[in-house]
């Protein structure tokens, strides 16, 4: 699986990790839901709510599906963290911009 560096900011929605594995990689690997949960020894209503873009990927659970696919947990994170990243910059937007950078002083 190729990966692609993302320049900030995004115009368009960043996408739940837990729309990926639903619309990709588990029909790619032909696996329901309560089988991937069985797999990756967790409940299915733990794995539904990722599939629903409701919970985030945890530490944890990238570490679970990184063994199950293959690839490792660092993208299942990074794609959790540009997720984040997205929804706050949105949220925090009129806040983010009232904060001046501070600027470094030579010593």
């Amino acid at each position: 699986m190729t990966e692609y560096n993302v320049k900030r900011p995004l115009k368009r929605p960043s996408i739940h990790p837990g729309e990926i594995l639903r619309q990709d990689v588990l029909p790619a690997l032909g696996l329901s839901a309560s089988e991937t949960a069985r797999r990756l020894g967790v409940s299915r209503q733990q794995v539904h709510r990722i599939l629903a873009c409701t919970h985030p990927i945890t530490v944890e659970m990238a570490l679970r599906i990184g063994k199950l696919v293959g690839n490792g947990p660092g993208l299942w994170l990074r794609l959790q963290q540009h997720y984040d990243l997205w929804r706050m910059e949105r949220g925090l937007k009129s806040e983010l911009e009232k904060i001046e950078p501070a600027e470094v002083t030579p010593t």
